[in-house]
């Protein structure tokens, strides 16, 4: 193959560029905005695999975009070639070419399996090694990956993209060279939109919104002299909305559009509001022919009639559409292929839709510039905003790309910076996230001899750069020192002297902790798992360190509810119902109507003193694990279980927002709780055989579909 060309498309030059380095051996970083063509390289390196007849793993950081790779690269290769193992279902377990989720690879390297003939893995979405609740599991696959195994790694840009290059580089034994486009195939222009302005530049705003703050301070004070100030801010009469944002995108013809919101609700009520204030379709004759066709055929689909309610099906015959994670996965992707076909005009959507999903737009609007992150609210950082910003401008069709920030008149100045800070692409630092999950201990002491685990545990990111930050406290003491030493032959005042000395120490002292911190962590874990009696004093494993070995799920709380006896003895639905309550948390406004037993009150009052003791609480703080129990799921999980369908299950509570999408997932992560519960009983035939009839029980309808 030429490397100016590939399937008859001339490539870019950083296309061009991570081909060659590839071609050459090597593993490599790609950086690119969104829309620019990195999966290009990844596609390559597929291709290139299977010609020399080795394998091949794409990961994804969620199910919906390996979900898609696994539909693209069926269409690609042929079905034959191409598998899907997602924790929920394995297809084609041998396949050449295997999309997967990250952990499921993880789990493989870290129990050995069989991988010799594995030529590269794609790592997309790469920069999710700083995600808080996962970020752990990318580095230890980056770190068991076999040195021989070429590594293409996509992601958005990075301001530390340097520095992750030469970790990994180190983890790799070596050079991992970096690839960076920054430009564009398609601009992007930035407009805000106000009431008062209507849909301006970045810069015009501030002109036109400053000039009208300066003349209504002064006309204020005109009205106001000799009066007492003070009282309530009135109601903004003039806010923005998002029907405002609506007429200006229809009048320059902005369409389609995606409206992003960090809010469920909101995606769900604002599209209902747009469809109740509009008094046509949006789309034409022959567009809604069209929709009728796909919605007929959807709705011959295994369960679509079911799912898709009068409510949802007139939305999308106005043109009008939601999307979050919590929608049916039925509707999500009825949603995207009318989307895709150019059928949906508005698309109220949360940021997942802009998680690695190729869906572009003409223009994306940002509802605000803030969002909530689990205690308060925070500026959306850079990252999130370009990965959504990004969806804007489709290749070959527009020239520009159109972002736009809905903003109120009188808040555009606090928020000017922020703005200013997105224009000039100041990305945030990707970071690590590590944190030795109890599996992962056990699973490194069970398979490595002492000083391999150490080797293992300061290979991470997170030990990477607490030693760079160590040397550079030991260049500081150094440069330190020599000024000591110039202060004594000057025969300097004691006291400065003194001052000086203290702070040599203290930086010496600082980086001996930054150089042994990683290693002492792990070693925390392990004396936890002593003081517990999971693990003798002498390294012996107790049943605790077995037990854990199987869970990756919630892992101290299901063993002690495991060793305790609390699985046993529960009917099938019911041990799936504890599950589901172990996978989710539900929004605090559902209420589910059924009360439960006196057996079930019972179980749930044995499962929350487990909860709530010492040592789950200790396991979740040392690793910084959210814990999760939700005893109203035990209902829902019990139902599925017994066979009924989500439109039954559904009407079993009461929500505000859809969370069929929500369940679908719950039960799901059941299923793999269920499947991890299933190892632990390998010697077993009958218990195992059991389990295994469960979950196929479980593996049904919405649960099966990949979508």
């Amino acid at each position: 193959m030429s490397t100016l060309t590939y399937r008859g498309l001339e490539l870019d030059g950083f296309q061009r560029q991570a081909i060659e380095y590839l071609q050459a051996g090597h593993s490599v970083l790609v950086a690119a905005p969104t829309g620019t063509g990195k999966t290009l390289v990844a596609d390559w390196i597929v291709e290139e695999a299977m010609k020399q007849n080795k394998s091949v793993v794409y990961t994804a950081p969620i199910k919906a975009l390996s979900n898609q790779k696994y539909r693209d690269y069926c269409a690609l290769y042929g079905e034959k070639n191409v598998g899907l193992i997602t924790g929920d279902l394995v297809i084609r377990r041998d396949a050449p070419c295997k999309v997967m989720t990250t952990e499921i690879l993880r789990n493989m390297l870290l129990c050995e399996d069989s991988i010799d003939d594995l030529m590269a893995v794609i790592v997309d979405e790469i920069h999710f090694l700083d995600d808080p609740d996962r970020g752990t599991t990318w580095e230890e696959m980056l770190i068991y990956l076999p040195e021989h195994v070429q590594i293409v790694g996509l992601s958005a840009t990075l301001q530390n993209l340097r520095e992750f290059s030469d970790w990994l580089s180190h983890v790799r034994k070596r050079p991992v060279p970096v690839v960076e486009e920054r430009t564009r195939a398609v601009p992007l222009r930035y407009s805000v939109a106000t009431r008062q302005t209507g849909l301006v530049s970045v810069d015009k705003a501030k002109a036109l919104l400053k000039d009208r703050k300066k003349r209504k301070k002064d006309k204020g004070a005109r009205r106001g002299k000799g009066k007492q100030g003070g009282g309530r801010r009135p109601h903004n009469r003039h806010a923005t909305t998002h029907i405002d944002v609506f007429k200006m995108m229809r009048s320059q013809k902005q369409w389609p559009y995606l409206y992003f919101t960090f809010s469920r609700a909101k995606t769900e009520n604002l599209s209902h509001a747009l469809k109740h204030w509009l008094h046509e379709t949006l789309l034409s004759e022959e567009e809604l022919e069209k929709m009728q066709d796909v919605i007929q055929h959807f709705l011959q689909l295994p369960g679509g009639e079911e799912a898709l309610q009068e409510p949802v099906l007139e939305l999308l015959r106005y043109g009008v559409a939601f999307h979050h994670a919590g929608v049916h996965v039925l509707i999500k992707h009825l949603v995207e292929t009318l989307y895709e076909q150019r059928l949906i005009k508005a698309l109220y959507c949360t940021g997942t839709f802009a998680l690695g999903i190729n869906m572009p737009a003409k223009a994306t609007v940002f509802d605000s510039l803030e969002r909530y992150n689990g205690s308060g609210m925070i500026p959306l950082p850079t990252r999130e905003f370009m990965q959504m910003a990004g969806r804007a401008g489709r290749r070959g069709l527009d020239k520009t790309g159109l972002v736009v920030m809905r903003i109120n008149d009188d808040e555009y100045m606090d928020f000017h910076d922020q703005i200013k800070g997105y224009l000039s692409a100041s990305y945030e630092p990707v970071d690590s996230r590590f944190s030795l999950s109890f599996n992962s201990v056990v699973n490194l002491l069970h398979r490595n001899p002492q000083e391999r685990i150490r080797e293992l545990v300061e290979m991470s990111f997170l030990s990477w750069r607490r030693q760079l930050k160590a040397q550079r406290e030991r260049e500081e003491a150094e440069k330190l020192q020599e000024q000591l030493e110039h202060l004594v032959e000057l025969h300097s005042h004691n006291k400065a002297q003194k001052k000086t000395r203290k702070e040599i120490n203290r930086r010496v002292h600082r980086a001996q902790n930054m150089e042994n911190q990683t290693w002492a962590e792990f070693e925390t874990r392990v004396n936890f798992l002593k003081r517990y009696r999971y693990i003798g004093e002498d390294g012996t494993f107790y049943a605790g360190a077995k037990i854990v070995m199987c869970f990756q799920i919630q892992e101290i709380f299901v063993t002690e509810l495991f060793m305790l006896g609390l699985l046993e003895g529960l009917g099938d639905a019911e041990l799936f119902g504890l599950f589901c309550g172990l996978v989710v948390e539900l929004p605090r406004n559902v209420y589910v109507f059924r009360k439960p037993t006196k057996a079930m009150r019972d179980m749930m009052r044995d499962v929350r003193l487990v909860f709530i003791s010492d040592i789950v609480r200790e396991s979740a703080r040392l690793t910084q694990q959210q814990l999760v129990w939700e005893p109203q799921m035990l209902h829902i999980g019990q139902a599925w279980a017994e066979g009924k369908s989500l439109v039954e299950i559904q009407n079993m509570f009461s929500c505000p927002t859809d969370i069929s999408g929500m369940l679908i997932g719950a039960f799901r992560r059941a299923k793999d709780l269920l499947s991890q519960l299933r190892t632990a009983y390998v010697d077993m035939p009958e218990q195992y055989e059991q389990y295994t009839a469960l979950m196929k029980a479980v593996s049904r309808d919405e649960v099966e579909v990949v979508a």
